[in-house]
């Protein structure tokens, strides 16, 4: 069967596969326009800042709908855009590599008339969990906001590395350490808003503190530690005896996790040790 030159170098196949793409246009005048879109949030060269534009949008305009976005039950998605679009000026955000590594989400959008360059975990897909394909997309952007003097914000939910033997071996450990790099070499202001889960190495790597966060904000639905409450009770030795002596071990397990998540899966225990500098309100997102 021979494969033809779309499944080969088509623009489907390099905007999602490849991602040697970052955008893929309609048509000859849909490109020009989406390339003065971008050029709209870069400046000439990297000895100027970006350029401003008046929105025309209150800096302390409250997100009332972030209130209620994050679902209950800490397994169901929701949809990140809706947490960017809800804060930027104008509603208005131009997504970069919008087809590749969709378990991630970078683009551009204005804050008080500003150009801020916006990183995301998607919960919709794959969880949001981090893998070769997504640490390249971002370490890559991120150089690009810092090479522009783009200050960057990292929306994060993410619930760790994607595991297996294909991530292993494709050098997963290479790859996300790009991301580590990236961000802890980046000069551009840097915040962080942590919507719910953020564990384990993933955390680091997505614009933690210690790799340099001016600043971070934690939702009060965020998770922060090593790892899930499941994880946790299946591995601490003391929660492990406990199960093992009961005789339901299937309703221990579940008061164990229950306990451990009171105890630490709170961002309030980040915020005191310094990890996070304030739990804020989602609502209270684009005024902070």
């Amino acid at each position: 069967e021979e494969t033809t030159f779309e499944e080969l170098g088509g623009a489907m196949v390099h905007n999602e596969i490849s991602g040697n793409a970052h955008f893929a246009c309609e048509s000859d005048e849909d490109a020009l326009e989406t390339i003065r879109d971008l050029l709209d949030f870069l400046p000439s060269n990297n000895l100027e800042s970006a350029p401003k534009l008046e929105m025309g949008d209150d800096p302390l305009r409250v997100c009332e709908d972030l209130d209620t976005l994050i679902p209950d039950e800490a397994n169901i998605p929701y949809d990140m855009l809706d947490v960017i679009t809800s804060i930027l000026d104008g509603n208005d955000f131009i997504e970069v590599h919008q087809h590749y590594a969709t378990n991630a989400i970078i683009g551009f959008g204005r804050l008080d008339d500003r150009s801020v360059g916006i990183i995301a975990n998607q919960p919709m897909v794959q969880a949001g969990c981090l893998d070769i394909n997504a640490s390249d997309k971002i370490s890559r952007f991120i150089r690009t906001c810092d090479a522009f003097n783009i200050p960057m914000i990292t929306f994060v939910d993410v619930p760790g590395y994607l595991p297996g033997v294909d991530q292993e071996l494709g050098g997963i450990i290479r790859h996300g350490a790009k991301l580590l790099w990236s961000y802890a070499e980046a000069t551009v202001p840097k915040f962080t808003v942590i919507t719910r889960k953020d564990y384990g190495g993933a955390y680091l790597a997505m614009c933690a503190k210690p790799l340099g966060a001016d600043l971070v904000f934690a939702w009060p639905t965020a998770e922060i530690a090593v790892m899930g409450a499941k994880g946790a009770v299946e591995v601490i030795s003391s929660y492990r005896k406990e199960i093992a002596e009961a005789e339901d071990k299937k309703a221990k397990t579940q008061e164990k996790i229950e306990e451990y998540e009171k105890a630490f899966n709170i961002p309030y225990l980040a915020a005191q040790r310094g990890y996070i500098d304030d739990v804020i309100l989602p609502s209270e997102t684009r005024i902070r």
